[in-house]
C-alpha cells in the first residue's frame, strides 16, 4: 500500500524547505519515542479516546510511553504535522514495535483477538 502525497517536484522551490521543516521537532520526538519504546501512545489532553487507549494498555499490563500534544484548543498545528506525517487522521496514535496500529478502537480489537499480545511477543530492536 502506498499513500498518495504531493511529490516534491510539485512544490514550488520557495516553499520546499518550509514544508520539509514544518514542526519537524514534533515528528522527530515521536520518531525517537517509537524507536526507543515497544509501545507508544501519542495523544492529547481531554480526548476520551486517548484515555480509553491508555486504560486498555493498563488493563493489559502493557507498559507504554505516552506523548501528549496540547488539547482541543491549543497545539493543533503540531498535531496536524503528526497527522500529515503518519497519515492517521485522529488521536490517539498507537505504535507497537515501530508500527502504527491505529487508535483506541483498533487497539481494543487487537487485544480482544489476541493480535496485540502476539505483536508484543515479537522482538523489537531499539
Amino acid at each position: 500500500m502506498s499513500r498518495t502525497t504531493l511529490p516534491e517536484k510539485r512544490l514550488h522551490p520557495d516553499i520546499r524547505k518550509f514544508v520539509a521543516e514544518n514542526h519537524r521537532d514534533v515528528v522527530d520526538e515521536v520518531e525517537a519515542a517509537v524507536a526507543g519504546h515497544k509501545v507508544v501512545v501519542v495523544g492529547m489532553a481531554q480526548n476520551p479516546h486517548v484515555r480509553k487507549a491508555r486504560k486498555l494498555l493498563d488493563r493489559a499490563g502493557a507498559p507504554y510511553h505516552y506523548l501528549e500534544y496540547g488539547s482541543y484548543m491549543n497545539q493543533w498545528r503540531r498535531r496536524n504535522a503528526l497527522k500529515m506525517w503518519a497519515g492517521w487522521p485522529t488521536f490517539p496514535m498507537v505504535f507497537v514495535n515501530g508500527q502504527l496500529i491505529g487508535g483506541a478502537a483498533d487497539l481494543s480489537r487487537m487485544i480482544k483477538s489476541g493480535a496485540f499480545e502476539a505483536l508484543l511477543a515479537e522482538p523489537y530492536g531499539v
